[in-house]
């Protein structure tokens, strides 16, 4: 296997750590709105990140898109976007006197796509274009009269990768239920920041360059310097996180996150139309998966990552631009090539994927007779052991769309 596939694999397979492994990283500032490249001018009240969605004043944002608010009342808002008055459900909050709501519903009912700029920390709301979109990855499997939809995500992205195709979209409107890995807007609980300490710092008073080779921390004191932090940042954490913080630090630094990723897209669509959210894995499930990864086999794949430091962004370039053309011959690829190392596959893929399909085989075999749209990161799908596979093998017919 190359070895820069393995540095990056995380950011089509699981999501757990892109949200929470970034001990050394500050806090974002909040984020600002440009409409059409227009700079929002919000008066005493800025917009706010509230559980992993974007608030917005709204009359302010609204006469910024030229729309115009008529009333709010009990999560139901009347505005009046080209004459006709429009009615929204959603959740708001009211601060100071104002009144907040999500800015994609906003947005998208008065006709504009929502993008995100990483380095400026902006959303962009931008007149919509002609455009098929983002292909991405999806399939459909019926059963019992239960419809279910297999999305595979990046769990890192960039404004690039929007709009997606009115396919998948057309999906997510119908669905009853969204199913996710975990729910990465509460990668910052109070609850979520323990374990990761807990599990990922050394709790025997040693650090790491008493678990890793002189050559391996000379390199990690490199990496942390030539990036303006202290030598010594990571010195608490085991492998494993300093592996995936460095990781995601290069991939920040080329404009791709964990805020744009797929999986984050649609848990705040869920969340602001009122939308149950299913966990098909939990954090404790998957931080205790790279915990328990052999001491070997953490410094091998944090090797990885430091020797390809230098060229990561323009991988993850690739890894992006196979998304979204949706080229399942790639995605194969990079899933086959897992399986040379057979501690990492079984982790990373096999037991996991068994644990999915199962669980979707329970949605399909409900008497509920209604829509789960799924969304687990690309790699779980394809392959003699992928999800796909797996359902075919209890039964289904799964179709690509």
């Amino acid at each position: 296997m190359k070895n820069w596939k393995r540095s990056l694999l995380s950011l089509i397979i699981s999501v757990g750590l892109l949200s929470t492994a970034a001990p050394a990283m500050a806090a974002p500032q909040q984020p600002a709105v440009k409409v059409d490249n227009q700079n929002v001018e919000f008066a005493k009240n800025a917009p706010i990140v509230d559980q992993g969605t974007t608030m917005v004043p709204l009359r302010t944002t609204l006469q910024a898109m030229d729309a115009k608010l008529k009333s709010v009342q009990n999560g139901t808002i009347h505005v009046v976007i080209d004459g006709k008055e429009i009615t929204l459900k959603s959740k708001t909050k009211l601060i100071h006197g104002v009144t907040y709501a999500p800015v994609r519903v906003v947005a998208e009912a008065a006709g504009y796509e929502v993008r995100w700029d990483q380095q400026s920390r902006t959303v962009l709301l931008v007149s919509k274009a002609t455009g098929e979109g983002a292909r991405g990855f999806m399939w459909e499997v019926e059963n019992n009269g239960n419809t279910v939809y297999l999305v595979g995500s990046m769990h890192i992205a960039d404004d690039s990768f929007y709009p997606l195709r009115s396919e998948i979209e057309d999906a997510f409107a119908e669905a009853d239920y969204l199913g996710v890995e975990i729910d990465v807007s509460k990668a910052a609980g109070e609850a979520q920041q323990k374990m990761i300490m807990d599990l990922g710092t050394y709790q025997d008073g040693t650090t790491l360059k008493d678990h890793v080779s002189k050559e391996t921390y000379a390199k990690v004191e490199e990496v942390l310097k030539q990036n303006g932090m202290e030598a010594n940042a990571l010195d608490a954490f085991k492998p494993w996180v300093v592996e995936t913080t460095i990781s995601t630090l290069k991939s920040m630094k080329a404009g791709y996150e964990a805020a744009a990723g797929i999986d984050l897209y649609f848990i705040q669509k869920a969340m602001e139309r009122k939308l149950p959210v299913m966990e098909l894995e939990s954090y404790e499930s998957q931080l205790g998966m790279f915990n328990g990864f052999s001491k070997e086999l953490q410094e091998k794949n944090l090797n990885a990552a430091l020797d390809n430091f230098d060229v990561l962004d323009d991988n993850v370039d690739q890894m992006a631009n196979m998304w979204k053309s949706g080229n399942d011959e790639q995605l194969l690829e990079l899933t086959n090539s897992i399986s040379g190392d057979p501690e990492y596959n079984k982790a990373m893929l096999i037991d996991r994927n068994i644990g999915m399909a199962d669980k979707i085989d329970g949605y399909l075999k409900s008497d509920k007779k209604e829509e789960f749209f799924i969304v687990v990161g690309a790699a779980h799908f394809l392959g003699k052991d992928g999800v796909v596979q797996l359902l075919k093998d209890k039964g289904y017919s799964v179709i690509r769309k």
